[in-house]
């Protein structure tokens, strides 16, 4: 058989593979401590899975609007008035199968052959294979730990060619959980506004701010930038949803119009049901958020703790989203070696750097538990005096 080009370009999501990978060796009895996938390890709240439950009751559960329930999106529009200062109506929302389901959709709306899309380094392992996905050309853009892991503005100036068509843009980010500041995001803004590009800002973990970190929004910093902001979010990290599937893109009318054409020849609806859980996730409490953030930074301490005590190992303490992105070069050896060597001698899965573009790093995710944490950084210890 053969296949697409399109298809042979695509590397497989590294992430997913390794979870697999320790999942299978658990089920064969092995004690295996995960920190690789971004999942939040707590319960759904209550009142998420009882608003879904009673959707289930009254009958919900037949084809709805490919472009989402209009009451979600109504509610999605207006958190995105309140919490993030942009002036989105129902028709500015489209609700998608999770937040990777609104950028693949983006992407396929937005990007041709010959098209080049700007993305800094480290990155989330699925933005450029999404960009192949749909023909442009993925443009990386190295940064460092002296610049916290984030794209300086005289960096994105010169990665703009007369072929750029969109910034990829993430804060907090995934995977070093670094935040752009508001003079930062605002500096990085005028460069969009003056070279006249498109930007998507991946917004998904906003709410998982540590330490005073602000969130701004790029599109919120002044109605030039507003024009040319694309937006992408969902509930699964925010609200521990991860399996419910229920993200969303906001941005220019015309836009959302083309993503809900790809969207109804693609998966049709998001599942009836769960989206009355996002409405409830939206509209009700949310004391729940707190009450995991003050978890999530209990966990951040005493996994930074460790961390910090293995010779070798430099890790800046990351602000926002739950991850830690040490950086591994001193020691010699290359990220995927050095993981796969964690796991099979150690029974510890993380993530290799290279798979977001940092060859020289490591990925831990600190959602899991305290317990967890401590006996996984007692065998990453006793690994890396093993080198």
């Amino acid at each position: 058989m053969k296949l697409t080009a399109r298809v042979q370009q695509v590397t497989p999501s590294m992430t997913l593979a390794i979870d697999t990978k320790a999942k299978a060796m658990k089920r064969e009895g092995i004690d295996v401590i995960s920190f690789s996938v971004g999942e939040p390890d707590f319960d759904t709240p209550p009142h998420i899975r009882a608003a879904a439950e009673a959707a289930l009751e009254q009958g919900k559960t037949r084809y709805g609007a490919a472009a989402g329930e209009p009451r979600l999106r109504e509610v999605i529009a207006q958190k995105l008035q309140r919490d993030n200062g942009l002036c989105y109506g129902a028709d500015n929302v489209l609700v998608t199968n999770g937040g990777k389901h609104s950028l693949f959709n983006l992407m396929l709306a937005l990007i041709e052959p010959g098209d080049e899309v700007i993305i800094p380094a480290p990155y989330w392992v699925s933005y450029p294979e999404m960009v192949k996905l749909a023909g442009g050309t993925p443009v990386i853009v190295s940064t460092t730990l002296e610049t916290g892991y984030k794209i300086t503005p005289e960096q994105l100036q010169q990665a703009i060619t007369p072929n750029t068509k969109l910034f990829v843009f993430n804060s907090p980010s995934n995977p070093t959980g670094m935040v752009y500041t508001p003079d930062e995001v605002k500096a990085l803004a005028s460069v969009i506004v003056e070279r006249d590009i498109w930007v998507v800002a991946d917004e998904i973990y906003e709410k998982l701010l540590y330490d005073g970190a602000q969130h701004l929004s790029m599109g919120a910093v002044s109605p030039e930038a507003y024009d040319r902001t694309i937006v992408s979010s969902g509930f699964a990290k925010t609200y521990a949803m991860t399996g419910w599937r229920v993200g969303f893109l906001a941005g220019p009318v015309d836009l959302i119009k083309a993503a809900i054409t790809i969207q109804g020849h693609s998966t049709s609806n998001v599942c009836t049901f769960a989206q009355y859980g996002a409405i409830a996730a939206y509209e009700q409490s949310q004391d729940c958020v707190q009450q995991m953030l003050a978890a999530f930074a209990e966990r951040r301490q005493v996994i930074l703790d460790y961390l910090n005590a293995i010779p070798g190992f430099t890790c800046p303490k990351p602000e926002g989203a739950f991850y830690v992105f040490p950086n591994i070069a001193q020691l010699g050896i290359s990220s995927l070696e050095f993981c796969d060597k964690l796991l099979e001698t150690q029974q510890v899965a993380a993530v290799p750097g290279i798979a977001f573009g940092a060859n020289d790093c490591i990925r831990f995710s600190y959602a899991t538990d305290v317990d967890s944490i401590r006996r996984g950084m007692d065998r990453l210890t006793q690994f890396v005096r093993s080198l």
